[in-house]
């Protein structure tokens, strides 16, 4: 396996540059691992189908439980200046590093240009950020502290509010990363101005937390969110905190020797309940993005008591790892964890049982992950299904969902 086997050919205008409106309007290719009589065939192995993502309550059935990563981007984007020279400096939040500093005022970030950011780097950022007008009072300022290993462009930074809010109190940090921040659209969307809001889900939690959207979700709607839980389907929520990864190819032509940066997740009781309810029913876990995968993979404990029955994931029984092999393994509670997980072929899938996901940059670990639910050969050939369709790709692209 070798990275360049998860690499395609794009054509640049099938990256979508605004989201679809209404947000269940866009496309959706459903891929049908085992294949149906409704599909089309996959050269091998499976079929494809051509939707309306709204359809994808007639994939739903009562019972199954949909798993949703309710994470918010904040605005992390903030645009400033290198204090002396003047120099446009760019810094993308990461996560904050209270291992650092317990008040939070030290974050992991992305910087550009990282070569001229070292440790001691003072920085200033603008009310209104990279749309601050001329002479507008400076809200936050910053000091790289220190390089991020492993992590080019990766910097410690300790940032300090500054000057008062509407009310004549001093700012918090919060406040003023507010002021001068932009929710930060991913690099190939490059000419969007409209609602940002559109690039949060409409389940998203008030708190902000993610450096970008857990982009499967964009496409429901609080209407279709209803439908479906009117057909006898359940909504259940995790968080990841989604991080570095998602702005990272994978570089490597060995996979396997990719790091995945650490990202902070939450799976409640009320999830871990969910799941034993649908699995000891016969229905499925359909996990809504590459984010509710990782936090509902992570939570699989292979060494916790087994339930009955077991947890599995359809079309992984009998693995040499899984819990009903093994006798152990179970999905168990995860409070402020963090995960490393980094699933690619060869991968055994313990709880998630189908995917709703969006169409992956090549050469990314989302295209091993979503490579390890089916294969990697059916993967290729839906993505080359959908370009001949002219689907549309990425974060405001259109949907796939994976049975």
């Amino acid at each position: 396996m070798r990275t360049d086997d998860f690499d395609y050919n794009l054509p640049e205008e099938l990256i979508a540059q605004a989201p679809a409106e209404p947000r269940d309007s866009c496309r959706l290719l459903v891929v049908d691992r085992k294949g149906s009589q409704a599909g089309t065939p996959l050269e091998h192995g499976g079929t494809v189908e051509h939707r309306i993502f709204r359809d994808i309550i007639d994939y739903i059935e009562p019972g199954d439980v949909l798993v949703i990563n309710q994470t918010r981007v904040m605005p992390a984007r903030l645009i400033g200046r290198k204090a002396g020279s003047g120099g446009v400096v760019e810094t993308l939040l990461l996560k904050r590093r209270e291992d650092v500093d317990p008040l939070g005022h030290v974050w992991e970030c992305l910087v550009k240009p990282g070569k001229r950011l070292k440790p001691g780097a003072h920085i200033e950022y603008r009310a209104g950020g990279a749309h601050a007008p001329e002479g507008a009072p400076v809200v936050l300022t910053a000091e790289v502290v220190d390089f991020v290993t492993d992590s080019r462009g990766g910097r410690l930074v300790r940032f300090e509010p500054a000057g008062c809010n509407a009310a004549g109190d001093p700012r918090t940090l919060d406040e003023a990363i507010h002021a001068a921040g932009h929710v930060p659209l991913p690099p190939y969307i490059t000419d969007y101005e409209g609602d940002p809001e559109k690039y949060q889900t409409v389940y998203a939690m008030k708190e902000e937390h993610s450096a970008a959207a857990p982009t499967a979700g964009l496409h429901f709607t609080p209407e279709l969110m209803a439908a479906i839980e009117a057909k006898g389907a359940k909504f259940a929520a995790v968080e990841l905190e989604v991080g570095i990864d998602t702005f990272r190819l994978v570089e490597e032509d060995d996979p396997t020797q990719h790091v995945m940066h650490t990202e902070r997740y939450h799976v409640s009781q009320e999830v871990v309940d969910a799941v034993h309810k649908a699995k000891a029913e016969g229905h499925r876990v359909i996990a809504v993005g590459t984010t509710a995968v990782r936090s509902l993979e992570s939570a699989f404990d292979a060494d916790a008591p087994v339930s009955d029955p077991a947890v599995t994931a359809r079309y992984f029984e009998g693995r040499e790892d899984g819990a009903d092999t093994l006798g152990r393994g179970d999905i168990v509670v995860r409070e402020n964890a963090t995960t490393q997980l980094y699933l690619m072929p060869g991968s055994t899938y313990h709880v998630v049982d189908a995917l709703i996901t969006n169409f992956h940059v090549p050469r990314s670990t989302l295209m091993m992950l979503v490579s390890a639910l089916a294969t990697r050969d059916q993967i290729m050939d839906a993505y080359a299904a959908a370009i001949e369709e002219r689907y549309r790709f990425f974060s405001f692209g259109d949907a796939m969902l994976i049975l």
